[in-house]
């Protein structure tokens, strides 16, 4: 399960849930699959030998499948909840985008996402007890395109370590860009199988032009379909789509080499910057923010994807080309005098044109933020950079250092 981080990975995501019993249940084993449930032991083990073959990965041992409820969900859900995004950490990150105008201050953050889970899981790999997941209430032909999906999950986890690549420790832009990759592949692999059954032909979906384009609608309409993700603030909605559109379509551009490339070590993305622009070929640039006179709350890095979202928020033309220029950055939400907030922020990039750019666009939209706010051009290790202060934090010296990628 990862952490709760409203950009990328600020959600407890579609394959990393547990709802493991409280004693062990007697398990059947069917070769590939071990399942006290003879149906879908049956289903996932004639599924299994060309999922892995469609996901260029091999499955290394069996997997474990069984059904769970949905009281059985939520009961794990709240547990969960209160392990890994606490109230104070719920309520730093909600005060973080409170200020950049991306959220309600009032946000019950738990809730949103106790909501949005609630209303969407079907079914789910947990890599920490490398199990599969189905709710008792799917129907019979929901089954296979579900098991399909999941299945690759499982067969990725032999391969890489899910729940390392998604850790809090990586940071919040780096664990939305491996969750793009985890869930992106999976998509992949899962539409090429289902559209091979309706039309009786072996497809290559590495071959379909414009293939972001024509899989946004289906996402979209997601919003209609699902009121928890359509009243969730446009961050958390865009946090949630990312992965299994950019994310298909990153792992899409990997197999138009002609390979069935898994998108894990020397091509796993670093950023959403790398997702989108369908290449790691450029790391981000990491940056390191000193406060002098503050305490720090919180730290994190935006990402393109946030910073994105956070002009189409504000200033809403050009924001993609604006964004496009973004190369680093970090913030730090910091203790204030009286219990109030306030937020440092400090992105690097491309070229100083793009910096401008930047300055130019969100610089008339500064009273859209959650305080008093200031925006000025700056200079981090020798690049272009911007410099933006939420909150009484005019007084607090600020110094950004460059250093090397993880």
């Amino acid at each position: 399960m990862t952490p709760g981080r409203i950009p990328g990975t600020a959600l407890l995501t579609l394959f990393a849930f547990s709802v493991l019993a409280a004693a062990a249940e007697a398990q059947s084993s069917r070769g590939m699959v071990v399942s006290s449930d003879p149906e879908l032991a049956e289903l996932a083990e004639s599924l299994l030998p060309e999922l892995a073959e469609r996901s260029g990965l091999t499955l290394h041992e069996p997997v474990r499948l069984e059904r769970r409820t949905r009281a059985q969900l939520v009961t794990y859900l709240q547990v969960k909840l209160d392990e890994e995004l606490p109230v104070d950490e719920a309520r730093a990150i909600v005060d973080a985008y409170a200020l950049l105008g991306l959220v309600d201050a009032d946000l019950d953050l738990r809730a949103v996402l106790m909501g949005l889970y609630t209303e969407q899981i079907a079914g789910f790999y947990e890599p920490d007890s490398t199990a599969l997941f189905v709710m008792d209430d799917q129907a019979r032909a929901d089954l296979e395109p579900l098991l399909v999906h999941e299945l690759v999950h499982a067969i990725q986890d032999q391969n890489a370590d899910l729940a390392a690549l998604t850790a809090p420790e990586v940071g919040s832009d780096r664990a939305v860009a491996a969750q793009a990759a985890i869930e992106g592949h999976a998509t992949l692999v899962m539409m090429e199988f289902m559209a091979e059954q309706m039309v009786g032909v072996r497809l290559d979906l590495a071959m379909l032009p414009d293939f972001a384009s024509q899989l946004r609608p289906a996402l979209d309409a997601m919003r209609s379909q699902f009121p928890a993700l359509a009243d969730a603030p446009r961050v958390i909605q865009e946090s949630l789509l990312f992965p299994y559109l950019e994310g298909a379509a990153f792992v899409q551009a990997l197999w138009a080499s002609g390979e069935r490339l898994a998108p894990f070590g020397s091509y796993l993305p670093l950023s959403s910057e790398q997702v989108m622009e369908r290449s790691v070929e450029d790391p981000p640039v990491e940056l390191v923010l000193d406060i002098g006179g503050a305490s720090v709350i919180d730290d994190d890095v935006l990402g393109r994807l946030a910073v994105g979202v956070l002009l189409e928020e504000h200033v809403s033309a050009d924001s993609g080309t604006i964004a496009g220029g973004w190369d680093g950055d970090h913030y730090a939400l910091v203790a204030l005098p009286g219990g109030a907030r306030g937020l440092i922020w400090s992105a690097v990039w491309e070229s100083e044109a793009d910096r401008d750019r930047f300055l130019d666009a969100l610089g008339g939209a500064l009273d859209q933020f959650g305080g008093a706010a200031t925006l000025e051009a700056d200079e981090t290790g020798g690049r272009p950079a911007t410099l933006l202060r939420v909150g009484d934090v005019g007084a607090l010296s600020v110094r950004v250092r460059v250093t090397d990628a993880p």
